[in-house]
């Protein structure tokens, strides 16, 4: 197949923070750029955006402007994927960087981290997402426990728990009690839904009596159904349930975890509140659940000419929307677990492909090192040259013709290195994906008509990066790392 549609290129960013006390090491943004730009270039990635920090420390970058853009970059998908030197250049501030990677993973982007070898475009890559979701949990459960053990405590001192008070209520001397104005609307709220069964008529029969919120607004459905699920009119009030979004603009549900419950009076009977919202729940489960993906390479299936193929209600072959290029499911299955047999070679094979790899990192490694090992040398004769001109020990046409050679090789040193560190990221990064791969797939093919849809499902996922279908036959794109090809480090196509 030619080259893929610009559609489907995909875009990433650049980030790049270097302190001051990094720049005083010798460390140069320039330098992170090419080293990112090359490693993108060998992925076939689209830089389309490049955030620079300079001179920022890494204490806390949640708030700077830079990443503020960058963040909205990634949730409007202007940028899939941010490639970064290493973790601690996004952020050394541990809640920090679990932010970070909640956003990345909730807009379906990837974070590439050179230095630790972290790519979560790949397989072996999303285990980061893991071990960050793991991570974010038990740090929520941390905050949750400490929060559900303080909120008591300020309750029984008689300090406001914070927040409006729900409908119905009032602060009173720090003290969450009845509001004698409001908690009867509450209250024909709850019997009204009880008979007529729907939030909209509810919220008309209180409105034409002329009731309103505590705002001064009609009541609406949904406002008529926040009241009836809130657990405070059975004397439960529900605390810390909900924090301001990063961009600071809206407000979003805290996990339930990390919701405290304090006691409070009552206003209507639990027998009420159980019936209105078992109503409730039961209206919601006789819905239609939404349709979920039913075949195995939905998503996967590409047409030589572009677009996405899926399977039309009725048919059994996926299906090119714009060319009308088509192939029957069964054959689709059959060509990929062909294409499983012939990857998943003998274990030896499989060993001499993982030694070739290593041996290449080894080789990638020591042309690194002999570049650092020159430049180093090269800086130290241009200072030692400058010293001497300074001394008036070199005449100035002599130290012109004398450091002209020894610049030029410098600035060829310092083009050629990031790219040679590009390269063995990329190698590394692959490394670790099919050492997962190889390791997870063994005997897979034969096992494959025995697996469920589902773990089928999740293994497409896992491996392929695209099946692209044409007249004359289909290309299986698996998400693997040639090692044999220097210019072509990017995805296998068998």
């Amino acid at each position: 197949m030619g080259e893929r549609a610009a559609s489907e290129i995909k875009s990433v960013g650049i980030w790049i923070r270097v302190s001051t006390e990094d720049q005083v090491h010798g460390e140069s943004p320039e330098h992170h750029e090419h080293r990112a730009r090359a490693y993108a270039e060998l992925k076939g990635w689209h830089v389309a955006e490049v955030y620079r920090l300079d001179a920022v420390s890494g204490k806390s970058v949640m708030g700077h402007p830079t990443a503020k853009r960058m963040l909205a970059d990634i949730r409007s998908g202007a940028i899939t994927g941010l490639v970064f030197s290493k973790l601690a250049r996004l952020a050394r501030n541990t809640k920090e960087l679990l932010d970070f990677a909640e956003v990345f993973r909730a807009c379906d982007a990837d974070m590439v981290s050179l230095a630790e070898s972290i790519d979560t475009s790949s397989p072996a890559g999303r285990l980061f997402f893991t071990m960050i979701a793991a991570m974010a949990q038990w740090e929520r459960e941390e905050i949750a426990e400490r929060v559900k053990a303080s909120i008591p405590v300020r309750a029984q001192l008689g300090k406001p728990l914070g927040g409006l008070p729900p409908f119905g209520y009032q602060w009173v001397n720090k003290r969450l009690e009845v509001d004698p104005k409001d908690a009867p609307v509450r209250v024909l709220a709850y019997e009204l839904y009880a008979e007529h069964r729907r939030r909209k008529a509810v919220a008309k029969i209180l409105n034409e009596r002329g009731y309103r919120t505590r705002a001064g607004a009609l009541f609406t459905g949904n406002s008529v159904l926040r009241l009836i699920e809130d657990p405070s009119a059975k004397g439960l009030y529900r605390a810390n349930t909900t924090k301001v979004t990063d961009n600071g603009e809206s407000w979003e549900w805290k996990p339930e975890e990390e919701w405290v419950y304090t006691p409070v009076e009552p206003i209507v009977s639990e027998e009420l509140w159980e019936r209105c919202n078992g109503i409730l729940r039961s209206q919601r489960s006789d819905r239609k659940p939404a349709k979920k993906t039913r075949y195995l390479f939905a998503g996967f299936a590409v047409c030589l000419c572009g677009p996405k193929m899926y399977v039309p209600s009725g048919s059994d072959k996926y299906t090119c929307s714009a060319c009308r290029n088509k192939i029957p499911v069964a054959d689709l299955e059959t060509v990929f677990r062909s294409e499983l047999t012939d990857f998943l070679v003998s274990p030896e094979e499989v060993d001499a492909h993982l030694a070739a790899a290593a041996e290449m990192i080894r080789e990638k490694q020591r042309l690194i090192d002999l570049a650092e090992v020159e430049l180093k040398k090269l800086l130290l004769q241009e200072n030692e040259l400058f010293d001497l001109y300074h001394d008036g020990l070199v005449p100035k046409a002599d130290f012109g013709r004398r450091l002209k050679p020894l610049s030029e090789r410098r600035a060829q040193i310092e083009e050629e290195l990031p790219r040679l560190e590009a390269q063995r990221d990329v190698l590394k990064i692959g490394m670790v994906s099919n050492e997962e791969i190889l390791e997870d797939t063994k005997d897979l093919a034969n096992r494959w008509p025995d697996l469920p849809w589902e773990r089928r499902r999740q293994i497409v996922e896992a491996i392929t990066d695209r099946l692209v279908i044409s007249k004359e036959g289909v290309e299986v794109a698996l998400l693997q790392v040639p090692f044999g090809d220097d210019d072509k480090l990017g995805p296998y196509p068998r």
